[in-house]
Parts: structure tokens; sequence; C-alpha cells
């Protein structure tokens, strides 16, 4: 980065090979005042490299001013309470329970498998809360994204929506693929088979085995239904948000009335019976992987594995955060659709997964169609037919909810400048362009060969609204105008330059420890904002330290757990060190003053819950594979390119504060020019 902006530098000053062109150029910027007179020439190229860098890194972490109850351009507000409910479970109820349930209780848990959705629903809870306070403090329909951008920056913001881009778009293949699988059954596979003998790819390793023209049709069908306008959908979701919630209530009253709790307690014995009978060649082959019978197969060590995969069944919540600007009351009405949409969502995976394991032994269910195999399991034949039509309304519920969100965090992203600016001609542009991306994906690509890469970008995003919810908290409150934030900004240097933190060394420790301990002001103010939050190193943050520590004993855990527990000498005392270090930090965080702006919703026990949460993220990341961190890091590339090849530079940010008064300019260039000199 130094090389290339000394290459920006010297074409600016016109500076020449040779010594003496030089010397002439810097006199006579000299002369005009632009650099002290007792400022040598090779001190002012220092400085002036050290100028363009800081200017380059405030790019970066520049923040976008918080602004509470501002009248939205568009869209016009209409959607209720009820309205946000729907979304947020027509969302998040789709393939999670009726495909996900099953897989989940025969390779990895069993009928803990409602332990599984215990853990990743509260784990989803915690992420929830933190969505709710942003909610109530930042209603705007970019959610995620805007948050990062108010208290992390630009860079973050960036990362935060190509991210959540990333989600959406994968989340879309996915689904439209499952509601392809599931339509494809009720008609006795005839279509898929048909397909694979006429457009097969042939590319086992890398593509889907035949194009699925079923998927990429669907999700333009959807898109044209979008395009109708957001009431004409949200009538059809709240039509198939109902349709879900009826047919689950059948499946878990169904599950219980035909279920048997001795399914719950099977052992080797049972194995060797089903064995002998049964024409399952999976269980028949593969006895020893479906583990040691009991409630508990697989272990504990399964229940995380299942916990991890079980993340994924409650994705979707967001989406009601991302529709903030529809919102008729948004301070009150995001979190409270937030948390019923959490506990709907949580009542309905832990009453199906228990249904699911009390009608068949877990060793038997069918992953890719579990439920309906289930009811003629217990000879509810009839029954599979109901089922299927309840899977495929949540799945077209699931991904209304997904195709929803989309086109308005491209058309946020673009507004401010990151993105394209031709997305801002019209919201159909970007229901467009989404329809081609996920369509292409969900015609090539299999269902599983898309999910891990959805929870990475999602669990990375949710993280990030954490860390950003911490951040503000604890933070001095204000609203700055335009002016308002370059006076902000000398008055601040002002504050840095006159510090007793600059008197001397012993002044500034014992000052520092001070207020690390017994803070002076009962609100926020700038020196107990930096405490949690400072931009000026990484080690200067205690939130940054913490969440630095807790993605060390994230990966520790995820690669020697095994070792930790087992009492390791060395890995064991440095999983307790870090945990104590994880202890004093937070300590010093919770010693900080809290903003006291009045809110609907705010996060309680901070800061253990918002951390607590951090670490159960970065350890769901940590189960992932390395071809998922590999296509992972194409897709980070891809979205580094537009960043600093155009978001950078057509940040509606950063033009906004290019032309600033002429005095104020040329002030800041001598200051940070003379500081050291003076």
């Amino acid at each position: 980065v130094a090389l290339f902006l000394t290459g920006l530098l010297y074409p600016k000053l016109h500076i020449e090979d040779n010594r003496d062109a030089k010397s002439a150029v810097f006199d006579s910027y000299q002369n005009q005042g632009f650099f002290p007179a007792n400022l040598s020439y090779t001190n002012a190229m220092s400085r002036m490299l050290h100028q363009y860098v800081r200017q380059f890194s405030q790019k970066l972490v520049h923040r976008r001013p918080l602004e509470v109850g501002a009248e939205s351009e568009s869209p016009e507000a209409h959607l209720n309470t009820l309205d946000l409910v729907a979304l947020g479970v027509g969302r998040t109820l789709g393939a999670g329970v009726y495909i996900l349930v099953g897989a989940v209780a025969k390779v990895r848990a069993g009928p803990a498998t409602v332990i599984c959705f215990l853990m990743a629903g509260l784990s989803c809870v915690l992420s929830g809360l933190c969505y709710a306070e942003f909610g109530a403090r930042v209603p705007g329909s970019s959610s995620a994204y805007l948050y990062s951008y108010i208290t992390m920056g630009q860079l973050c913001a960036f990362i935060t929506g190509w991210n959540l881009i990333l989600s959406l778009v994968i989340g879309t293949a996915c689904i439209a693929r499952a509601w392809s699988y599931t339509f494809d059954s009720l008609t006795g596979n005839h279509i898929s088979q048909g397909l694979e003998g006429t457009f097969s790819l042939h590319m086992p390793y890398f593509l889907a085995t035949y194009a699925d023209f079923v998927a990429l049709g669907l999700v333009l069908l959807l898109t044209g239904v979008l395009v109708l306008g957001a009431r004409e959908s949200t009538l059809v979701n709240k039509v198939f948000t109902g349709i879900n919630i009826l047919v689950l209530s059948f499946i878990i009253l169904s599950g219980f009335i035909k279920g048997d709790l001795h399914n719950w307690e099977l052992t080797e014995q049972d194995y060797k019976l089903n064995a002998s009978g049964s024409t399952d060649i999976y269980s028949l082959e593969r006895l020893d992987p479906l583990g040691s019978g009991g409630f508990m197969p697989f272990g504990f060590e399964g229940i995380l594995h299942g916990a991890a995969t079980c993340f994924y069944a409650f994705l979707g919540f967001d989406s009601i955060a991302m529709r903030g600007e529809e919102a008729l009351n948004p301070q009150h009405s995001i979190p409270f659709s937030i948390m019923i949409s959490l506990f709907i969502c949580f009542l309905a995976y832990f009453g199906v997964s228990a249904a699911l394991t009390l009608m068949v032994p877990y060793y038997q269910i069918q992953p890719k169609s579990p439920l309906p195999q289930a009811f003629l399991h217990v000879g509810w034949g009839p029954a599979r037919y109901v089922v299927a039509v309840g899977t495929l309304c949540a799945l077209t519920s699931s991904l209304l909810g997904t195709m929803f969100t989309m086109p308005w965090l491209i058309y946020a992203m673009a507004k401010d400048g990151l993105l394209f600016q031709g997305l801002l001609l019209t919201l159909s542009l970007p229901h467009l362009v989404y329809a081609i991306t996920p369509g292409v994906m969900a015609l090539l690509f299999e269902f599983m060969d898309l999910v891990d890469l959805v929870s990475v970008g999602t669990l990375l995003a949710y993280s990030l609204v954490i860390f950003s919810v911490l951040v503000l908290r604890y933070q001095p409150y204000q609203i700055l105008s335009k002016k308002e934030k370059t006076e902000d900004k000398i008055e601040m240097k002002s504050e840095i330059e006159g510090s007793p933190l600059g008197s001397g060394p012993e002044a500034g420790t014992s000052n520092i420890l001070k207020s690390l301990w017994f803070p002076p002001s009962t609100i926020p103010t700038r020196k107990s904002g930096q405490i949690v939050y400072g931009c000026s190193s990484l080690f200067s943050s205690s939130l940054t330290l913490a969440v630095l520590l807790l993605t060390i004993l994230s990966l520790l855990l995820a690669q020697w757990s095994s070792q930790v527990f087992s009492g390791d000498p060395g890995l064991t005392t440095v999983a307790v060190l870090l945990l104590l270090l994880i202890t004093g930090v937070t300590v010093i965080i919770w010693r900080q003053p809290q903003d006291p702006t009045y809110l609907y919703f705010k996060v309680p026990a901070l800061p253990v819950l918002p951390l607590v949460s951090i670490f159960v993220n970065i350890y769901l990341m940590m189960q992932t594979t390395s071809g998922t961190w590999a296509l992972f890091g194409i897709w980070a590339a891809i979205g580094s390119v537009i960043y600093f090849g155009y978001g950078i530079r057509h940040s509606l940010e950063e033009n906004n504060e290019q032309q600033p008064p002429a005095s104020t300019s040329q002030t800041l260039d001598k200051n940070i020019l003379g500081a050291g000199s003076s």
C-alpha cells in the first residue's frame, strides 16, 4: 500500500527523477505555505506519505452518521407486526423443517436432534436479540449492512453486505433445488429421470447430475411475482405461511399420537433385528456409523455437530430487520416480530424432530423425504400427500422471503455508491439481476454442495452485527451533520493533542488504568468509547482484543477439543489462559458507561451475551471444510475487486466529504505536516 501511494504521490507533486527538480518543486510549495519553513525535504515526503496512508485508512473506516427517525424516501410504510412475523416465519421454516431434520437425525444426533435444535435456537436467539436492538435503534431496509456502516465503517459494511448477498443468492438456489426435489417425488421421479437422460452434465464432482430447469423456472416465476409489487407478495407469503403452520401442526400431533417412546431407547439388539428383517441397504451395510443406541447414539460430539448443521435451519429472521423502512412502527414491531418468529420456529423444529424420531427409528429415516416416508412407516400412507403439499408451500414461502430481501439490499448498497449506480434506475433491475444468478446456480449445482457456503457468509454477517451492537452501546450518542462532523474531527484532534495522556508516560499509564476500572463519567465519552472500540491500533480496542481471543479459543476447541477436555497439559493450559484473558477484557468492557438512550428493546447482560454469541458463531464457522473456505475466498476476491475498483471511489459518504472548505483543508494539512516539528 505504501509503495502504491508513493507512486500516486510523486505525480501529484510533479517531481522529476533529478534532485534539483525535486528541490525546486519543494521550495515552491514551501513558499506557498504548504510546508513549514523549518521542514526538510525528506521529512516533508515522509509526512506527505503518512498523510496519504492515513487518508486511505480513513476511507476504509469511514462511518455513516446515525440518523434516527429520518423520513424514508421509499418505499411506503405498510407492513404491520403480523406481516413481519409472517415474513420471518415463512423465510425460516423451509428446507430445514422438512429435509434437514431427517438428515441430522439419521447421521448426526438420532433422537437427540431435539437438543440440537434447542442449542441452535438458543445461539440464534442471541443474534436475534442484537438484530432486535438495532431494529429498535436504526430501522433500515439494509439491515446488517447499515448497522456495520454506522459502527465499524465502510469496508466492514461492504464485507457484511457482500456476504449477505452471497447467503441470499445461494440460499435461493438451495431452496429452489429442494422444491424441485419435492415436486419430483410427487410425480414418481419422472421429471428427474427425463432431465437426467436429456440434459446430463457429466461432471459429478463439480456440477449436478442433470440441469434442473424446474428450479430455474421457479426462480424466474417468483421473480415476476415480486416485480408486481410488495403488497401482492406479502399476501401470497401470508397464505403460504398459514398453510405451512397448519401442516406442521398436523405432523406434530400425528407424531405424538402414532409415536413410540421406545424409539428413543433403542439398543444394539434393535439394530440386529432391523438388519435381519429390513430391506434398507443403508441400514444393512452401515450399522456401525449409525451410533450406539439410546437417546444420544452419537454422543455429545454428535450433538455439537448436529447443532452446527441445525443453525442453517434458523437462517431467515434477519429478513424482518431488512424490511424496517416498510414497517408502520419499526422501533416497536421489529424487535417484537423477531422474537415471536424465532419462538414459533423453535417450537416447530422441536416438535417435528421429536415427532419424526418417535414415529421412526432414527436409523430407518429416509433423509431426502423423511416426513412422507415416516407416515408410510406408521401406516398413514395418504397423509404423505398432505405433507408433500405442506412442504411445497413452506419452500415457496421461504423462497419468497429470501427473494423479498435481496433487491432491497442491492438497492441500498448501490444508493450508497458501493455497488454500481445503474442498479438504482428501478427496483425491477435488482430483481432481474438477482433472478439470473441463483437461477443458474439452482440449474447446475446440487443442494448439499451449496449449504455450507450459506452458513459461512451468514454467520460472519451475524457476528459483525453483534460486534456493532457492542460498539454502538458504549459510544457517546450523537447525530452529526456534515458540518458538525468536520468540526468534530478538528475538535477531537485538539482534544487528543491536549490530552493528559501526552504529558508523560507515567501520567498516561495512571490515567489509562484508572479509566479502565473507574470511569469518570456515568455516560459514554470519547475516552470510554475508545477503550471499548478504538481505531488507532488493534490492541487499543478491548472489544477487538476480546474477539481475537475468542477466535483463538474457538480454533483451539474446534481442532483439539478431545485433547483439551482430556487434560492435555499444554492445550488445557492455553485454553485456561485464554479464558482468563477473555474474562479480564470482558470485565473492562463491563466497567465502561453505556449509552442511556431510551429504546423499546435492548440486549440484556452486556457484554456477556453478545460475546458468547460471537464465540458460538465463530465456533460454528470453524466446523466447515477447507473447500468451503476456498469458495468463500473466491467470492471475497470478487467483492474486493468491486470495492477497491469502484465502491471506494464512488461512495456517497466519500463524495459528500470531498469538498470541504478550503481553509479547513489547508489547516488540516498544515497541522498534520507540522505536528512533528513543533
